[in-house]
């Protein structure tokens, strides 16, 4: 008889601690690091923590991956429990947390990292797959399997409203974030082979582009009918979010659309304005 399922992640999952506690995943912290100052993301540091240092003194923090012994003290009570643990990470290419999650995992009976090659709420997406085959009483192997399989279906984008802290981060020049912001410019960004990489460049009021978007991203495509969600850098006002998930019920049939905050990671590379809309294709 195979052993029981614990579905565990990261931080970088961006999912709120209501859907965290409904779907019974666990997670580990990543952590943000100010200089000389380490605390644990969405734990000790908030996105809204970042707003108020950056206005202060214009400091942005930087990500730090979760080490080998944290995730072999994250993963042993689960192991000791009777738990097999299927573990879902940010992309390598974006981290070193899936990699030292293997590490951990290499002393450690059936504990299973998976590198999603996702970030954010696309990791959200496959952990609810991942949360409806444990609760069916699939084995960790074929949840595992799924998983591989799946990735290439996730669906990650972003809009993003300004620049200026993906400069401040020295992801851009100052010379590209000042030019896009003469010219009212919100890059949508999307992950390609485990990678963030521009794919358009949307122009006006940043309402009007959310919707632009958001139609764009949804027209044509073949949806998986269970959940989108729509994932922000700021809480969106009430009329906005109505405005929103109209635009996605009339675009597409779905179950529920399901807002999120970004966490530190997104927060600190893209700032305020950011709006992206994740979803499975089928």
């Amino acid at each position: 008889m195979s052993k029981p399922v614990y579905i565990t992640t990261d931080s970088t999952c961006d999912l709120t601690p209501e859907l965290l506690e409904r779907f019974q995943i666990k997670t580990v912290p990543l952590h943000v690091v100010l200089g000389e100052e380490v605390y644990l993301d969405g734990v000790e540091f908030t996105p809204d923590m970042i707003y108020e240092r950056y206005a202060k003194d214009k400091i942005l923090p930087r990500t730090a991956a979760v080490s080998p012994q944290e995730f072999t003290e994250f993963f042993t009570p689960l192991v000791e429990a009777g738990y097999e643990v299927v573990h879902l990470d940010i992309s390598s290419e974006l981290s070193g947390t899936y990699q030292n999650a293997v590490i951990a995992a290499a002393d450690l009976p059936g504990v299973y990292p998976i590198d999603t090659r996702q970030l954010t709420t696309g990791m959200g997406e496959m952990l609810l797959v991942a949360c409806r085959m444990r609760d069916e009483g699939k084995d960790a192997a074929t949840i595992v399997q799924a998983m591989q399989d799946l990735i290439s279906k996730v669906n990650v984008s972003f809009v993003i409203d300004t620049l200026e802290y993906m400069w401040k981060g020295g992801r851009c020049t100052g010379v590209a974030a000042f030019g896009a912001n003469l010219l009212h410019l919100k890059p949508c960004i999307e992950m390609r082979d485990g990678k963030l990489e521009v794919c358009k460049k949307y122009r006006g009021n940043i309402s009007k582009v959310y919707e632009k978007y958001i139609e764009e991203r949804l027209t044509g495509k073949k949806i998986a009918p269970d959940y989108i969600f729509i994932t922000t850098s700021v809480e969106l006002e009430p009329d906005m979010k109505e405005r929103l998930e109209a635009l996605v019920r009339r675009l597409t049939p779905v179950k529920e659309v399901i807002f999120t905050r970004t966490g530190c990671t997104v927060t600190s590379h893209c700032g305020p304005g950011t709006l992206g809309v994740l979803f499975l294709e089928e």
